[in-house]
């Protein structure tokens, strides 16, 4: 039986309590998860990408092992039809919080499609508790010195809070 490989992209900036659900389910439908770390410059990342590689693979470890799935954490910076063409994957998972975050998916599926229609994408839903969550907003909230507890890993929450910290030394 040909192995079922997915591949969940994003820039993960920082990973959230969000993404990690979408991680958990996504793991259920394949045999092996490509996380791919986008490096998007434009966006203005707060941590390095080596710094979100390593604080996805800390994070996707757990999932792993409760799972049986194997999952790999790899940075790219390149058309996501040809990182996905490059690590083997069948599908892409995609998250979804709201019907604006589906206008957009839609568009990208389209192209995406015209570009390699063998690559499936699969959108899954946010649970309700996850889908006000944005990296951008809770990195706005720690900023602003609110609580982000509930919106990332004690583990995230303390880089993030550590790195917040040092900016503004």
């Amino acid at each position: 039986m040909k192995k079922r490989v997915g591949l969940y992209p994003g820039t993960f900036d920082p990973i959230t309590n969000g993404h990690l659900d979408i991680i958990a389910r996504a793991m259920k439908l394949v045999d092996h998860l490509v996380i791919g770390v986008a490096i998007n410059e434009a966006k203005g990342p707060l941590f390095s990408l080596a710094e979100r590689v390593a604080m996805v693979e800390h994070e996707a470890a757990a999932f792993a092992r409760a799972t049986g799935a194997t999952v790999e954490v790899k940075p790219f910076n390149t058309l996501l039809m040809k990182f996905a063409e490059e690590v083997g994957a069948h599908i892409i998972i995609r998250g979804l919080r709201a019907v604006s975050d589906f206008e957009y998916e839609f568009q990208m599926v389209g192209m995406n499609m015209r570009l390699n229609p063998a690559i499936e994408t699969v959108f899954l839903m946010a649970e309700p508790q996850h889908q006000a969550i944005a990296s951008r907003l809770v990195k706005e909230i720690a900023v602003l010195g609110g609580t982000i507890d509930s919106f990332t890993s004690p583990y995230v929450a303390e880089r993030l809070k550590k790195r917040i910290a040092e900016r503004r030394k």
